[in-house]
């Protein structure tokens, strides 16, 4: 049996703060590679940059990943959601800016509250929690009435991406926790995702008649180095260990926190305009964020 704690403990909250903060720059690291690289074809270099990582890792750590466990089904079915969300998330990026996709995307802790009760009771939110993520989503939908911005004119485009990959995150956790994917080794669970996606993602990138161009500068090589091995490989790892031994209700809640690494990030390095009601909006969600993780008495579930 598996004993899963019923909140976020500091252990939780310290790897979560590493793995938000990286996320929220490596989307303005991507947004900047850009110039250099079609956004699909860069997600796919990425995501095979990692999986090719994570085989080297398994070998090395003697984990099998083919062993029969009932689990290819599932396991492919994320994969696809996973590949699909990368895919919006890099096209989403060429129409707005990097904290606002970012936010965005970070709508998935909604989906996950809505639908994983339906198949896992014991990931019930209470009334506390469900008022926090509302809170959340006042914030987000205040950021979706701001006037578009100059610099994006396409700005509306952007947020429906950004919005889809969030919807397309949230079914992978609600697919990873009801189908029991949480049980097999966390190595396995980002082998299907990652696997997957560089097995799809080509096709798209290839579909779309992207430019294979391989010509790059150091930056954007080391740039993609460091997305497959911090971004895709170091840090999932991390997540999807978390996902199995908390709450996936409020481990996604809790990374709303993404979104305020990035907006830093895109007005450090990008020059990226910051308004009043973005900053409005970013202390709503973040409110919401302590509500849902609101801690109750310490217990352990047995699944």
């Amino acid at each position: 049996m598996t004993h899963r704690k019923t909140d976020l403990d500091a252990l939780a909250v310290g790897l979560l703060l590493a793995c938000l903060a990286f996320w929220g720059f490596q989307q303005v690291l991507a947004k900047a590679t850009l110039t250099e690289m079609a956004p699909v074809f860069q997600a796919t270099l990425r995501l095979e940059g990692a999986a090719v990582l994570l085989l080297l890792w398994c070998r090395w750590r003697g984990i099998a990943l083919l062993s029969p466990d009932g689990s290819t089904r599932a396991g492919l079915l994320a994969g696809v959601l996973f590949a699909l969300e990368f895919m919006f998330l890099f096209l989403g990026l060429q129409y707005t800016s990097a904290a606002r996709l970012t936010l965005l995307l970070y709508t998935s802790p909604l989906w996950v509250a809505l639908l994983l009760p339906l198949r896992v009771p014991a990931e019930r939110l209470g009334r506390m929690q469900w008022l926090g993520l509302g809170c959340a989503f006042v914030g987000v939908a205040w950021v979706l009435h701001q006037p578009t911005e100059s610099a994006y004119p396409q700005q509306w485009l952007g947020d429906a991406m950004g919005l889809l990959a969030g919807l397309l995150w949230g079914l992978t956790t609600v697919v990873i926790r009801a189908s029991g994917l949480t049980r097999i080794a966390p190595e396995k669970l980002l082998m299907y995702q990652l696997g997957v996606s560089a097995l799809l993602l080509p096709c798209i990138s290839l579909a779309m008649g992207e430019s294979w161009n391989l010509q790059l500068s150091a930056f954007a090589w080391a740039s993609v180095l460091v997305q497959a091995s911090v971004g895709a490989f170091l840090s999932y790892l991390v997540w999807m260990w978390i996902l199995g031994k908390y709450p996936a209700t409020k481990v996604s809640a809790f990374t709303f926190l993404t979104p305020v690494f990035s907006l830093i990030a895109g007005v450090w390095w990008l020059g990226e305009s910051v308004s009043l009601p973005l900053l409005g909006a970013l202390t709503v969600v973040m409110a919401g964020i302590a509500m849902v993780n609101r801690r109750t008495p310490e217990k352990l579930l047995v699944q």
